[in-house]
Parts: structure tokens; C-alpha cells; sequence
């Protein structure tokens, strides 16, 4: 719904200025990437999926990949997807071939706090409301593919012909819905008598927490995809023996309902440049990035390609990083930090009621906060480019003192105002990145080596991302990296699950704490993916909703019409 600013200025919501935008057919924008168009496969006339044979290894490694993460956020976010997206059609202003490929938005935080993800204001990508709900079906049918592993683990335990002596106690693999629902998170299967199974405990997971999820997004064609569903670990039997989804014969099904799936999706931005969309984790459960594919597919078709990393740059562009760049093969050319006033407020000890209200000292005290992120690109081998995602709070005063802080320790900061002006709003950002991209300085490398153990790529990344003094492991966190290795697992990488909202795995911390140990609670494996998940503190692989959920405030009429998305 419209609302009015200072009583005169009418602000539209993004789903108003989404709706009110005037599509280009997607065969339009296939032009704009020299696709032709019996590559496409329409879905209606503004969505399309692309073929893997567009993928150029060569054009890959020649194009220019552009990374943007941000400072700590906020419960409200701080705007990673529209300064992507703007970024994006600034890049285009001036001149240069973009293309943004971002995540698709999970149903869970859609109906439950953020009210949608495809960007903001004069900053998006559409069909806004398709992108937002079922879109091309990608979600629904990596939930059915992980649910097809689950009904086959648990219909081998129930079988007399072909069992494999699974231990149903050691049964790691979850079942998964795309909703935020915390009743499903411990429950108990198979009641109702000797017909229904096995009973056992078991639980969900969100659809975007799936290791299916995470394989779909590290996966590099379909064989590979095959090769990592097979590689899923279940559990042990009764003598100690691992079990994979391929001794079930499992991984041909699973990939038949991931053959479409596996393919990126082309859409547009508001300012009809093209946009890829594929894959959805989350960045402080999973690796928080779109798929190996549709970034390559997008450096294959583009000169510049932006995307980003979910949350903060500790969660997503650390895995981004140390797992998507490593296993890819990928090399950053440049990276954007986003940075809003508001956050900068909060880390410097502003209250929720306070973060619209300007205060030079608060910006002063919680500028560690990006200070931290800064560094921490640095030990990658980048020196980042700041974006101020300016907010009609913002004084002129926090804004120059930001880029003043960010010119003393050697990094340029940007205002920038896609949201309100689109990528008019960021063309200045844009040339700040190509600028950054033709000097050439960056050299990306990885922060360890995979060949460290797995307490040291652990304590590598919470004593030089995080700042920790240490690492504390628990008693059950030290048996499973016993198994681990027994699994001969332990050379993979590290994906590390801990909240969004500090540094360390304590959300009350702001800014950048010190003196501080981090706990590592329990280990759940992800052989099939790639990498192992160190679960920190409190942290859950299915959310709850909001006393309020989001989903209270929409609806659709007679006409289709729907109403509050955001």
C-alpha cells in the first residue's frame, strides 16, 4: 500500500512498483545474451530456464565476477539484493554488459518476517510475485527429491527382502518442508502399528537447509549431481557400517526430479537487463549463495556478472569464498560491502526504537563493526569497495563520516540510491567497481587449506573472521569429528552454521566483540554437498515464525490482484 512522506511525497511499496512495471517478453532479454531462442524453456511469457550447454569454461575465467555481501545486519536487512540488483543495472548505464544472479526466496521467510526477496523499490527483479511464491518449481521439487531419500530410507528398515540393516537410532537424514514451522522440528514417525514403519525419532528441516539444496547449488552438470546425491550419508547399520543414499540406489530418482530443476532461471530486472535466479540456501545454515551453474551461466553470457552472499560477509562471503570459489573453480574480481546508516547506529549501541534517529557518535562507535568486514576481505586478498545503502534517515553528517573512516584505512565508500532511483542511483558504484576491476590488484585466495584438520579450519575462521580467542568443542562435537574421520570426510571444507546478527555465536554481541570463545555444539555431515557444518551455539536448520507472521498481511482478489508482498 502507498504510503505519504512528510505529507506530500507518495512512497509506493515494491509490490506496487513491481506491479506497475512494464515487462519486456523474457525472448527480449535472451537477446540481450545472444541466446537463441529455441535454447529457451518458457514459462509463461517472463520466465525461462537455460540450458547447460550455454556454459563457455573459457568466457568463465575471462569475465569479471563481482561479489556483494554486507556488514552485520539488522533483523530488517540492509539492502545486499537491491544494491545488487542496482549495481547491476548502473553497470549497464554506463555501458558495460551485466548480468545479477542472485538466490531464489524461500516461502518460510517470505510468509514469515521479510515479506519477500527479490529486491526493493526501483531496484528488483520480476515477475516480482512469481519470483517470491513457487516461481519455476525449483523448491518444491528439491523437497520431493529429499523426501523420496527419506521414504526410502525408512521403507528399507521396514523391508524383509532387501534390507540393510540400518540402525533407524543412527539415521541422520531429515525430511523437509518449505515453511517456517518449529512444531515440525523433533517428531516421531512410523505410530499406528507394524504396517507404518519403524517408529523413530525424526524432524524437518526448511526446504533451503536440504543438503539436496546445497548439492544442487555445488553441482556442476548432471553427472556430478548424480555422483553427490549418491554421496548423501544416512547413517550407520548395526555393525558400524556407514550408509549412503547410493547403496539404496537412490541417486537416479532424486536426479529425475531435479532434471529441470538443475537448470537456472532467466528473468529481468525493473530496468530490463537481464537477471538469473537459481538456488536458495540460507547463509547462516547453509553455504547462502546461488549454484555453481548459474554464476558460470551468467559469466558465460556476460562481461560482468554480480551476486551475492547472504547476511554478513562472515557467513556468506566466507562460504562464498572458502567453499563456492574453491569447488568452482571462481575467481572474485572485485567485492562490494553493503552498509546502511541504520546498522551502523545499532553496532554502535542504538535500540530498535532509535535506529531512524541520527547520531554521529553511535555511526562512530559501531563503524568497527564494517572496520571487521573490511579486514576480513583483505586476508582473502580483496580490498573492498563500501556501498552505503542510503535511507531517507540518513543525515549528511554519518554519511561523509563513513566514507571519511573507510578513506583513512584505504577503501573507497559509495552512496549509493538504487532503491529510490534505480541504477541511476548507482551508477557512481558502478564505476567505483569497474575501476576497481581494470586495476587488477585483487588476487582471491583462500583463507586455509582443505588439507588442515577439521578443529583448524574451524578455529582459522573464528579466530580470523569472527575474532575469537578460541574455539570450544563439546563432548558430542568431538565424537563426530571422530567420525568424521573415521568417514575419511575431514578433508572437506567448512560451513559453518551460527546466527546472523553478531560476530560471534552470542546475537546479543554487537559491533565487533572481543575476549569471546565461540561453541561448537554438534557437527552435521554433508558428504554428498561437499563440505562439513559446524553447528554453533543455539542455532536450527528450521526456523520459527514471528508472533506476527508476515503472511497476516497478504491476500489476492477476484482479479488476481495480490497484496503485501514486499
Amino acid at each position: 500500500m502507498s504510503t505519504l512522506f512528510n505529507n506530500s511525497i507518495e512512497i509506493k511499496s515494491d509490490l506496487e512498483i513491481a506491479q506497475a512495471a512494464q515487462m519486456e517478453h523474457i525472448t527480449k532479454i535472451a537477446t540481450k545474451l545472444n541466446i537463441p531462442e529455441d535454447d529457451l524453456e518458457l514459462y509463461g511469457k517472463y520466465k525461462a530456464k537455460l540450458p547447460l550447454h550455454l556454459i563457455d569454461k573459457e568466457k568463465v575465467i575471462k569475465n569479471n565476477l563481482i561479489l556483494v555481501t554486507a556488514l552485520t545486519p539488522t533483523p530488517a536487512g540492509e539492502g545486499k539484493t537491491t544494491i545488487s540488483i542496482g549495481l547491476t543495472e548502473g553497470l549497464n548505464k554506463i555501458g558495460k554488459q551485466a548480468t545479477v544472479v542472485l538466490r531464489e526466496p524461500s516461502l518460510g521467510p517470505v510468509f514469515g518476517i521479510k515479506g519477500g526477496a527479490a529486491g526493493g523499490g526501483n531496484a528488483q527483479v520480476v515477475p516480482m510475485e512469481d519470483i517470491n511464491l513457487h516461481f519455476t518449481g525449483d523448491f518444491s521439487a528439491i523437497e520431493k527429491s529429499n523426501n523420496l531419500l527419506a521414504a526410502l530410507i525408512d521403507n528399507n528398515i521396514q523391508s524383509k527382502t532387501r534390507n540393510l540393516n540400518i540402525d533407524p537410532r543412527t539415521v541422520v537424514w531429515k525430511r523437509v518442508i518449505d515453511m517456517n514451522d518449529r512444531a515440525l522440528r523433533n517428531i516421531v514417525i512410523g505410530l499406528g502399528g507394524t504396517a507404518n514403519s519403524i517408529p523413530r525419532q525424526d524432524g524437518f528441516n526448511i526446504t533451503a537447509a536440504s543438503e539436496v539444496m546445497a548439492i544442487l547449488c555445488m553441482s556442476s552438470n548432471v553427472a556430478d549431481l548424480k555422483t553427490r546425491l549418491g554421496n548423501i550419508f544416512v547413517g550407520f547399520t548395526y555393525d558400524k557400517k556407514p550408509i549412503y543414499a547410493r547403496d539404496l540406489n537412490a541417486e537416479g530418482a532424486m536426479a529425475l526430479l531435479l532434471k529441470d530443476a538443475i537448470k537456472p532461471n532467466l528473468v529481468q530486472t525493473l530496468e530490463g537487463n537481464p537477471a538469473i535466479i537459481h538456488g536458495g540456501p540460507f547463509a547462516n545454515i547453509a553455504q547462502g549463495t546461488n549454484t555453481i551453474i548459474a554464476t558460470k551461466m551468467g559469466l558465460s553470457l556476460s562481461d560482468y556478472v554480480v551476486t551475492e552472499a547472504g547476511f554478513g560477509a562472515d557467513l556468506g562471503a566466507e562460504k562464498f569464498l572458502n567453499i563456492k570459489c574453491v569447488a568452482g573453480n571462481l575467481k572474485p574480481k572485485a567485492m562490494v560491502i553493503v552498509a546502511t546508516i541504520r546498522a551502523l547506529r545499532h553496532h554502535g549501541g542504538a535500540k530498535a526504537d532509535e535506529l531512524n534517529t541520527p547520531s554521529i557518535e553511535r555511526v562512530k562507535n559501531g563503524f568497527a563493526n564494517l572496520e571487521k568486514h573490511i579486514e576480513n576481505a583483505q586476508k582473502f586478498g580483496l580490498n573492498p569497495i563500501v556501498s552505503i545503502n542510503n535511507f531517507i534517515s540518513d543525515s549528511d553528517g554519518e554519511v561523509e563520516l563513513v566514507k571519511v573512516l573507510c578513506a583513512k584505512i584505504g577503501v573507497k565508500a559509495v552512496s549509493t540510491k538504487a532503491w529510490a532511483m534505480g541504477g541511476g542511483g548507482a551508477m557512481r558504484l558502478a564505476q567505483a567497481v569497474v575501476e576497481e576491476v581494470e586495476a587488477n590488484k585483487n588476487n582471491f585466495k583462500p583463507l586455509y587449506s582443505l588439507n588442515d584438520g577439521v578443529k583448524e579450519k574451524i578455529e582459522t575462521i573464528a579466530r580470523e573472521i569472527y575474532g575469537a580467542d578460541g574455539v570450544d568443542f563439546s563432548k558430542q562435537a568431538l565424537t563426530d569429528i571422530k567420525k568424521i574421520e573415521r568417514l575419511e570426510l575431514d578433508k572437506l571444507p567448512i560451513c559453518m552454521a551460527k546466527t546472523q546478527k553478531s560476530f560471534s555465536d552470542n546475537d546479543k554481541l554487537i559491533g565487533r566483540p572481543k575476549g569471546f570463545v565461540v561453541t561448537v555444539r554438534e557437527f552435521e555431515i554433508a558428504a554428498g554437498a561437499g563440505f562439513i557444518i559446524p553447528i554453533l551455539g543455539k542455532m536450527m536448520r528450521m526456523p520459527g515464525l514471528p508472533s506476527v507472521p508476515a503472511s497476516e498481511g497478504m491476500d489476492i482478489d477476484e482479479d488476481g490482484l495480490i497484496t503485501g508482498l514486499s
